[in-house]
């Protein structure tokens, strides 16, 4: 249902059982898809994809320009997965040329009120964002991340899969997967070894990944030389390879 008081572009593209409240706005070069439901005083700019059964709250703001001073009105989008829930007030920008011009949002995420992601950012899927965490521009948040309540996450850092920040958490480089983040600057704090029991991973994935952290941050070695005590586990169990090779990647540098 679409409600009278809302105001729909005609060049907007909607799909099957959508909800829009009133007061809401959906601009041009808009696309919703189906099961959607957007609340009261939403607004939408576009270019914007937007997929299957999202729910979007009140006086959310999403794929408005970016608050980049180099951005002068090009065509850039938003595209946003499934399964999304985007809370009040949260704000989620379009992309620039100086990157790919695209935001990307996956699937299955939980962006609780006042989160704000800014442009050229790429998030997984099934992430959690408490109130007032904020990503920069340029920042890539990795598959089943938290970022815990006003965690603050600097522009182009890198936060690996299965990470975890602390609340009030002030993330200034890039944070491994399975690592837990705290601290301004955050630093690490051991491994999120709640999340990777929740979420399947076997004891022997979890005692190797264990190892591999103990190795990088506790054994007094350089990376090059953390890389090379672990060749064995890196050749033989994903959950380590996938650590060490996000490691090897970073150009920020990781937290120490």
């Amino acid at each position: 249902m679409i409600s009278e008081l809302a105001f729909v572009h005609p060049d907007a593209k909607i799909g099957n059982n959508v909800t829009i409240g009133p007061w809401s706005y959906i601009g041009p070069g808009v696309e919703i898809g189906d099961d959607n439901i957007i609340h009261s005083h939403v607004v939408i700019k576009g270019p914007t994809v937007i997929g299957k059964g999202n729910r979007i709250f009140q006086f959310a703001s999403v794929g408005e320009d970016c608050q980049d001073k180099k951005y002068a009105g090009e065509p850039t989008r938003l595209i946003i997965g499934d399964n999304n829930v985007i809370r009040e007030n949260v704000t989620i920008h379009r992309g620039t040329i100086q990157d790919n011009s695209e935001t990307r949002i996956g699937s299955n995420n939980l962006f609780m009120a006042y989160v704000h992601i800014a442009h050229d950012c790429v998030v997984g899927n099934n992430v959690i964002m408490a109130n007032n965490a904020s990503i920069a521009g340029h920042v890539h948040v990795g598959d089943w991340v938290i970022l815990g309540g006003m965690t603050g996450v600097h522009q182009f850092v890198h936060i690996g899969a299965h990470a975890f920040t602390a609340g009030c958490s002030l993330v200034l480089q890039d944070v491994p997967p399975f690592v837990m983040a705290a601290g301004q600057p955050a630093i690490p704090r051991g491994l999120n070894s709640e999340g990777l029991k929740r979420r399947g991973f076997s004891k022997e994935a979890q005692l190797a990944v264990r190892r591999a952290y103990k190795t990088l941050y506790r054994s007094n070695l350089t990376v090059e030389e953390a890389t090379a005590a672990l060749a064995d586990e890196i050749a033989t169990v994903p959950e380590v390879k996938q650590l060490m090779d996000f490691v090897a990647s970073s150009s920020r540098g990781i937290i120490r």
